[in-house]
């Protein structure tokens, strides 16, 4: 899990937030203040959280773990 994360277009990073590792965040991603993300984040999804987890996707409010791919 080493390496650099890969940020996609259009990702707003918010203050505080913690990108770690070669993780890959998808297009159109906001990622919350303070979130520690160290898996892979889907295209158009707001995450939140230590560690981070999805509060939105597509549109629609959820709460879905991140998963490795």
């Amino acid at each position: 899990m080493g390496g650099k994360p890969t940020i996609g277009n259009n990702v707003k990073i918010y203050a505080g937030a913690k990108l770690i590792g070669g993780i890959k965040v998808g297009d159109n991603v906001k990622i919350g203040a303070n979130a520690v993300v160290v898996k892979d984040v889907p295209d158009n999804c707001t995450v939140v959280g230590v560690p981070a987890y999805i509060v939105r996707r597509d549109g629609v409010s959820i709460k879905e773990n991140l998963y490795m791919t």
